[in-house]
């Protein structure tokens, strides 16, 4: 996907892409992509805006706001989902003076409605839903398929993003109380949010009230993996997005995400992104 510069915005690189395909090309018409971005450390705010399109908005890091017509200011934080819609206004961006990390999906089709029918209902609503490491992945795969300019990889994303879209569903329930699921939201958020520096067990733990193998075994019951490989897993996420945004070195990369020595960080890596850093840069920032 090409990159922009607009300090209106961000002042990072940005990610956009516009649909130009011939939709008669497209065997998925039920269910289309008009355009995608991804926005990092996003400034701007939007005041009575108006959409013509379906648009889903996931925000990978920073916090902000949402609001949909004349309904509630909801909070959102990292790890959440929301969406904009034709007929309704809508205000959202980061709080004054801070950023969020955004990425989304401009779409339409008879597809929208049966989810809305069947399993995501609401729109109106901010879902919490998390940062799953696999998120960021599943998204990369997505702007790979629409970069590509293929009518049937078109066609893919499509398919790719209802299934994410349904992953994200399955982590958010409105009428949640079970304050366990909230609080290993709150924990898993909490990680993912320490992936910059070195971050304490110890002092997480601590924050949370619990110990560090009680963290330990929260991570493994609800993630799959170990608290360290957890943690890499989402260095590595982030990693990914600095690669591809940004042109820091693979050395200063290291070190913002908490790794004192580059080889260590690039074996590190290689094992969760099958391919060192700069090969990722390469094969992907094309």
């Amino acid at each position: 996907m090409p990159t922009y510069m607009d300090n209106m915005i961000s002042p990072l690189p940005i990610r956009l892409f516009g649909g130009v395909i011939d939709l008669k090309k497209l065997r998925v018409q039920s269910l289309v992509i008009h355009g995608a971005g991804h926005l990092p450390g996003r400034i701007q705010r939007r005041t009575d805006a108006r959409f013509e399109h379906w648009a889903f908005v996931y925000i990978g890091g920073g916090r902000g706001y949402y609001q949909a017509g004349s309904g509630p200011r909801q909070s959102v934080e990292a790890g959440s989902l929301f969406c904009l819609y034709p007929g309704e206004t809508f205000q959202y961006g980061p709080e004054e003076g801070g950023f969020w990390d955004e990425y989304y999906f401009s779409l339409e089709g008879a597809r929208v409605q049966e989810w809305l029918a069947g399993w995501y209902g609401e729109p109106e609503i901010v879902r919490p839903v998390g940062t799953d490491e696999s998120f960021f992945g599943k998204i990369e795969l997505i702007f790979r398929l629409l970069d590509s300019a293929v009518p049937a990889n078109q066609d893919r994303a499509a398919l790719a993003l209802e299934a994410l879209l349904f992953d994200m569903s399955l982590r958010y329930s409105r009428t949640e109380t079970d304050s366990r699921a909230l609080f290993v939201h709150r924990l898993l958020d909490d990680l993912a949010e320490a992936v910059y520096g070195k971050p304490s067990g110890a002092d997480i733990a601590a924050r949370h009230h619990i110990s560090v193998p009680t963290l330990r075994r929260i991570v493994h019951d609800y993630t799959g993996y170990p608290l360290g490989e957890f943690m890499h897993r989402l260095k590595v996420a982030e990693a990914k997005k600095l690669l591809l945004n940004t042109d820091r070195t693979v050395m200063d990369i290291a070190g913002l995400l908490g790794y004192s020595d580059m080889f260590y960080f690039s074996r590190i890596f290689k094992k969760f992104a099958d391919a060192a850093p700069t090969a990722y840069r390469s094969q992907m920032g094309r």
